[in-house]
């Protein structure tokens, strides 16, 4: 480990390490480990084809969730960095915090939550996990990655008390209030900064959002009023993208000196430490943490309930559905392998357990798969 870390960062030392003990890598860390099995894992390359607002049909440019994962991973470094966190770790969390997400975003995720209502509910967080410990199938000797346990757990942003309790080690922070590692946190706050502001500039190219209403939110409007002095001829792209790169730059410096202010005071002398702190030590100031709440606020009322994106995720949502029914009906409908896992796991669980493999086989669809299997089942015409 060539970086230097602070005394409350996280450490391969102190680590709880794997479910299955692995001889040490030679080369890397076990966190740059890591990274480079998310990085290669089949569930990351079809972020490629997952919606971030926009479908992906609707347009080349607009953010997946691997573009957006990407951004969060760095985002996130360099906040580590300044910070003196474990950085491969906390690109490990960040590549990896989406892997669960189902096709069409939230659209898709709160369908197939209804659709499993009966069966335990789902989770994209708890499904993220759910791919780097069991869906995964890259290695000879164990299903899943075999990810250390501080990658797992940051994987893990929110969890049911119902799903902690079944998550043992993993899922005792839930039960218990405490904190997870400052890695961890970090990543959260990059998640929520990497959409925030790329959402603005998607939403500015679809059309959906004009400059001057965007005014009306204060990270935005301080932005484009400097950029305006600055450069009083700007326009087009080169504004936009002036304006959300020091959009970003603001809220990243405010999360660096406000959680650097946090960690002074607070002084944890280990990670374990940062777990009993009592609340998160990561933040921003109070008057940037409200700029961005409100930011998010706006993109929620002007952007997410937009018209055009109303009618495209009412449309993901019913797609979505319309599967679940299918395949919980036949599952033979299912390419041989999932439906092979949905007998087992039916004949072990009952339909609980084939809800559960559907639900997986759902999941890891990308947007564009989604769509054509629909056809497939729905569509006469179309090619089976």
């Amino acid at each position: 480990m060539s970086e230097t870390l602070a005394p409350w960062a996280v450490r391969e030392t102190d680590s709880r390490g794997r479910r299955l003990p692995e001889p040490a890598p030679r080369y890397r860390g076990e966190y740059h480990r890591d990274r480079d099995r998310i990085i290669h894992c089949t569930a990351f390359r079809r972020l490629v084809y997952k919606t971030q607002v926009f479908v992906n049909h609707e347009g080349d440019l607009y953010r997946t969730r691997l573009t957006h994962s990407l951004e969060v991973a760095q985002i996130a470094r360099t906040v580590a960095g300044a910070l003196g966190l474990n950085t491969y770790l906390t690109e490990a969390v960040c590549l990896a915090h989406d892997l669960g997400h189902t096709p069409f975003g939230h659209a898709g995720q709160d369908a197939l939550n209804r659709c499993m209502a009966d069966y335990g509910g789902f989770e994209h967080n708890l499904q993220s996990l759910r791919v780097v410990d069991e869906l995964e199938e890259k290695y000879a000797e164990f299903a899943g990655l075999n990810l250390m346990f501080e990658t797992r757990e940051g994987i893990l942003k929110h969890c049911s008390a119902r799903n902690a309790r079944r998550l043992g080690e993993l899922g005792q922070r839930f039960l218990e209030g405490l904190q997870p590692g400052l890695e961890a946190q970090l990543a959260n706050f990059a998640d929520e900064i990497a959409y925030n502001n790329h959402d603005v500039d998607d939403g500015l190219r679809a059309g959906l959002l004009e400059i001057e209403e965007l005014r009306d939110a204060q990270l935005f409007r301080e932005q484009h009023d400097e950029v305006r002095r600055l450069w009083p001829e700007l326009g087009g792209r080169r504004l936009v993208h002036e304006i959300v790169r020091r959009m970003i730059g603001r809220v990243v410096e405010d999360l660096v000196s406000a959680s650097r202010a946090s960690l002074e005071a607070a002084r944890p002398a280990s990670a374990e430490a940062v777990r009993h702190a009592g609340e998160p030590l990561i933040r921003f100031t109070p008057q940037v943490a409200e700029a961005h709440l409100a930011l998010k606020r706006f993109l929620r009322e002007r952007l997410y309930r937009h018209n055009r994106v109303i009618r495209m995720t009412t449309k993901a949502g019913r797609t979505v559905t319309q599967l679940f029914q299918a395949f919980m009906e036949e599952p033979r409908l299912l390419p041989q392998d999932h439906a092979a896992e949905a007998s087992r796991k039916e004949a072990a669980q009952g339909m609980a357990g084939r809800a559960r493999a559907v639900a997986d086989y759902i999941a890891g669809m990308t947007d564009r798969f989604a769509i054509v299997e629909h056809g497939r089942l729905f569509d006469p015409r179309a090619h089976t």
